[in-house]
């Protein structure tokens, strides 16, 4: 069968995060928390903000967007002793005014967050959580009111789930990169990762371990349309308020994916031939210009002796508690 491990590990490399984009990152979400702070602290209203990053940036299974615009998440957690008597519109307020002029661009108050902009680069959602004594957050929802949520439990639940060589994280970016590409209604990467982290099939190839984790996650929507989340609020169906045709729209684009990567690992498929099966669903990215001419098989040997498999991967701040 056409092996095309090499191409996957080479396209992982295009859709993660560098290093140094993953450090300009944190640099503006630790100036935002500077701002959030000093803030709170010329206000002198007995608040004082806490930090929690969440989202697919602490669990490292950001990717890089073709529209070029990423974006991460960093919870803001007031810790109190009771149900504060202010308003989930004025903890709103009070987070907008401390970041806006941050930016060029106006804040945007979003009903589960303050949105802060870097115009065509990226920007820093803030949802605003609350804490009383040691329960499980409240985050601040400007329609749904004060909702349990724990987005550091979600964290702590991917990790438990993770291998030693990161092909969960990387089977994660392929469906993020699918889904970016296709711009077809797809899930969300809240939902990928769950469907990802519950179906995986591990291999030691990232093509088969793919394809394997594809057929699962089809199998597990046959039987029952749902992806429920594993954690606060737990038992929430993250599929439920989709239509049907959202439902039918993602099934036929699963099974199209499938049958192409069926074709790519047949053992009468080239590499180049198999390379253009899995470009139908990542786009040009999928790199199958690194190919040879002459490339229908196996790797060069000089190729093959530079690939290694990738160790666990690196979470940035991975959680250990309130910054």
């Amino acid at each position: 069968m056409a092996n095309c491990h090499d191409l996957f590990i080479t396209f992982n490399s295009v859709i993660e995060l560098t290093d140094n984009r993953k450090q300009s990152l944190r640099t503006s979400r630790d100036a935002l928390r500077d701002r959030i702070r000093n803030y709170f602290k010329e206000k002198q209203n007995g608040f004082s903000p806490k930090f929690h990053g969440q989202g697919s940036f602490m669990m490292n299974t950001i990717i890089n967007p073709l529209d070029g615009e990423c974006d991460i998440d960093d919870g803001i957690y007031f810790i109190v002793k009771q149900e504060p008597t202010q308003s989930i519109a004025t903890f709103h307020r009070w987070i907008y005014e401390a970041v806006d002029g941050h930016t060029k661009e106006k804040p945007i108050d979003k009903n589960t967050c303050i949105r802060v902009i870097y115009k065509g680069n990226y920007h820093i959602d803030l949802p605003i959580y609350c804490v009383v004594g040691n329960s499980c957050p409240y985050l601040a929802h400007k329609e749904k009111g004060w909702i349990l949520s724990d987005p550091r439990e979600f964290i702590r639940w991917f990790e438990s789930h993770t291998d030693a060589k990161g092909q969960l994280r990387r089977i994660v970016r392929y469906l993020k990169a699918w889904s970016d590409y296709k711009s077809a209604n797809l899930p969300s990467g809240l939902i990928f990762t769950i469907l990802a982290t519950e179906n995986i099939q591990y291999d030691s190839r990232d093509d088969i371990a793919l394809y394997n984790t594809l057929v699962n996650i089809k199998g597990h929507l046959d039987f029952s349309f749902t992806c429920y989340r594993p954690t606060t609020p737990k038992g929430e169906d993250l599929l439920q308020k989709y239509s049907l045709f959202y439902h039918q729209n993602f099934k036929n684009q699963l099974i199209r994916f499938i049958d192409s990567a069926k074709i790519a690992l047949d053992d009468k498929t080239s590499r180049k031939d198999a390379c253009k099966q899995w470009q139908k669903h990542f786009g040009d990215r999928f790199p199958c210009h690194i190919l040879e001419d002459k490339d229908d098989g196996l790797l060069s040997a000089a190729y093959s002796a530079s690939l290694t498999f990738p160790n666990r991967a690196v979470i940035p701040n991975k959680p250990k508690g309130f910054a």
